[in-house]
């Protein structure tokens, strides 16, 4: 299974707004950050493989970002630890905006895996330096936060990123889990990060797993 066609390379597409061309009587704080907000949009273009539950159509990026806001929201009393919801929400709705340019990489492709890490740190290199400096310092360092898992908020981030397309594949019986070589045992082991940031939401994980293998969605192994 191969990722998404990736937006621009960075540094290789015109913004599209430019904060230094705007014609308008602004400042420059408020320039960027329009700018920025602008080359985001490039997000709704970004498809997934996972499909909707309510339409017979991939989800793209931003659906998905703002899935796992929503699912912070409802499900944040699950956590192993007190999470700061506020801070939470900031982590799903930054993380995937490196798939802008890095495109996104399914859980399954192991090849396109290999160089993940790198692509995405450049992209986030790339893409919040648009954002004023004092911003940019933020949002990369909630972009890190969230690959490190090395908080409360980020281990019930990454959880949510886990079960948001677990569950659009059980609730269209199989989705991505009837590609070729994904079994119990491959889908298993790469979203037990769930249970890092909730050991409940892993118990319905499993039963939601085992639930496939004897549906016929997931094969067994």
């Amino acid at each position: 299974m191969a990722a998404s066609p990736p937006a621009p390379a960075p540094g290789t597409a015109k913004p599209l707004l430019d904060a230094e061309g705007l014609p308008l009587d602004i400042p420059e704080r408020l320039a960027r950050q329009i700018a920025f907000i602008a080359e985001t949009d490039r997000l709704k273009a970004v498809l997934r493989l996972s499909p909707l539950l309510s339409a017979n159509r991939r989800e793209n990026d931003a659906e998905h970002s703002w899935h796992l806001a929503l699912m912070v929201l409802v499900l944040a009393e699950y956590a192993n630890e007190p999470v700061e919801v506020e801070r939470t929400l900031k982590l799903v709705l930054v993380h995937d905006l490196v798939e802008i340019y890095a495109g996104d990489t399914c859980l399954f492709d192991d090849a396109a895996r290999k160089d993940q890490a790198q692509r995405e740190g450049a992209a986030a290199k790339r893409l919040f330096a648009l954002l004023p400096t004092d911003q940019e310092a933020e949002f990369h360092g909630l972009w890190n936060e969230f690959e490190e898992r090395r908080t409360p908020e980020a281990r019930f981030a990454k959880a949510m990123d886990r079960l948001q397309p677990l569950l659009l594949n059980a609730g269209n019986h199989g989705g991505t889990w009837r590609a070729p070589g994904v079994t119990h045992a491959r889908v298993r082991e790469r979203t037990s990060v769930i249970d890092e940031g909730s050991h409940d939401l892993w118990d319905c994980t499993e039963k939601l797993l085992a639930l496939g293998v004897r549906e016929g969605w997931l094969k067994s192994g």
